[in-house]
Formats: C-alpha cells, structure tokens, sequence
C-alpha cells in the first residue's frame, strides 16, 4: 500500500510509521528522515526498508523480494534493512 492510498500522502513520517505499526506493515523509503527517524528509542516500528535514490527499481524490487524470503516479522521490528 502506498501513503498515497492510505490518505498518508502528506502525513509527518512519524504518522506513516504508527500507521503502519498498527497494521503490522515495514515502511520502504527513499527518505533519509526515516533513517533519522528509526535510529531514535521511540517510535517502535515494524521495520524500514530504505534505499538510496540511485538505486534501480529492478535491485530494489529484488533487495525487498531477498528481504522477504530470508527475514521473519518479528525479526524486522524496530530493524533497517538497506537495499
């Protein structure tokens, strides 16, 4: 689900992150304020996925298929995970 289908289009980071911790989803950005974000105690979050903008979508689309496959959920709370 994208912010934009979840009404989060302009939501504070803070706000996608509790959305999404409440649906048991793992953010993926391209936004280095989420890496500030995710590095602080609190909020607790079900996970990041980050990558760098320069990044192709063919190896993001694989970084998050390989993250899917070798991570559980329980391992990706509070955890960043770089593609």
């Amino acid at each position: 689900m994208t912010c934009q289908e979840a009404d989060l289009g302009r939501a504070p980071d803070e706000e996608i992150l509790t959305f999404a911790a409440e649906n048991d989803w793992v953010v993926f950005s391209q936004d280095d304020d989420f890496l500030k974000i995710c590095s602080l105690e609190e909020p607790l979050h079900k996970g990041l996925v980050y990558s760098h903008k320069r990044n192709s979508i063919g190896r993001i689309i694989a970084g998050l298929m390989l993250i899917h496959e070798i991570l559980e959920a329980e391992e990706m709370e509070n955890h960043v995970e770089f593609v």
